[in-house]
């Protein structure tokens, strides 16, 4: 009998063991989850900010005079257009 109770005291310990293992090495993972997660987001705002300043450049180029891009910065002169007209007709009211 005491054979038994050492034998699952023994086997609790290892249990008890393996779970703290498990347990660090979870706390780990969600640390380099959380890592990963910040670089994303780093990674995320680069390329917007990248995106924007193509999308800048593009304008600027087509009203240089490129004619490719000619009709594309007279919508978007436009629609600024609009917006301006919008903003003036809500601090009217």
């Amino acid at each position: 009998m005491v054979e038994i109770v050492d034998s699952l005291e023994n086997k609790i310990s290892k249990l008890l063991h393996k779970i703290e293992l498990l347990n660090q090495a979870n706390k780990k993972l969600e640390g380099e989850l959380n890592d990963l997660a910040a670089e994303r987001d780093t990674i995320q705002n680069s390329v917007m900010a990248w995106e924007e300043k193509y999308k800048a450049l593009k304008l600027a180029n087509s009203m240089l005079g490129s004619d490719t891009n000619k009709t594309e910065a007279k919508l978007k002169i436009n629609s600024l257009i609009r917006e301006l007209d919008y903003c003036i007709e809500q601090l009217a009211e």
